[in-house]
């Protein structure tokens, strides 16, 4: 299997699959001025702690359970790359506001059993926005739709966006397609994002993959983003 295939689907896409999508290969690479923009990092997708899914949803059913836990640790790292580089930084959150849109509306058709609490939309603190980053809040999925999204990361001058969070089916799947809608070059980074499903996050990782996104693992976007770290002028260079 060459590398443009070696990521989480290997176990569950078919041989004659990969033959029918081979025309999309490529190569994969973070594109000029890049953004960090993180979906939905929000306390609702971590609650019920680090346990399976099945066990979590019966309170949480927002939860992500263990899935949402384990990309706690490379998420940080990214975090910490993308803060060396200099990168400008964006979050999603739900628009929590109880006046904010009609009750009908919902970013997906999941039955709610209880009112919105807005401490459920708050970003988790390990991935806490510092002074100078950018909060979108959302009604539907897509952090782009019916947001400011597209014109702020227009005005930072982003070419290219680096995504994470959840879930891989869901939001960060609607948000991936709108910023490639947008024309920003997007990159997944494989192990900071995540789903309720291992199996819907294979697959749809796999189809962004080769349709709309380069998914690229953790290791590669770090060392990458150190590089350009690195290559920055000093403040006496720049001078």
């Amino acid at each position: 299997m060459d590398d443009f295939e070696d990521h989480c689907w290997r176990d569950v896409i078919a041989p004659d699959v990969l033959e029918i999508y081979r025309y999309y290969r490529r190569e994969t690479y973070i594109g000029d001025n890049p953004a960090l923009v993180a979906i939905d990092l929000y306390e609702s997708a971590y609650r019920g702690g680090p346990r399976p899914v099945v066990e979590v949803a019966r309170e949480f059913p927002a939860s992500c359970g263990i899935n949402a836990w384990r990309a706690i640790e490379p998420t940080k790292r990214l975090f910490a790359a993308a803060r060396a580089a200099g990168l400008p930084i964006v979050y999603s959150t739900t628009d929590a506001r109880p006046n904010s849109r009609p009750s009908a509306v919902k970013s997906t058709k999941r039955i709610r059993p209880r009112p919105i609490d807005p401490s459920d939309y708050v970003i988790r603190a390990e991935f806490a926005p510092e002074p100078g980053d950018l909060v979108i809040t959302k009604q539907r999925a897509s952090a782009f739709f019916g947001t400011p999204l597209a014109a702020h990361l227009t005005e930072l001058g982003v070419r290219s966006v680096i995504m994470i969070g959840e879930s891989t089916s869901g939001c960060l799947r609607a948000s991936a397609v709108d910023a490639y809608s947008h024309g920003f070059h997007v990159v997944l980074v494989e192990e900071c994002c995540f789903d309720r499903s291992e199996l819907s996050h294979k697959v749809n990782l796999f189809d962004l993959h080769h349709k709309y996104a380069d998914v690229m693992g953790v290791e590669r976007v770090v060392q990458e983003l150190g590089q350009r770290a690195a290559q920055e002028p000093t403040g006496e260079q720049a001078a």
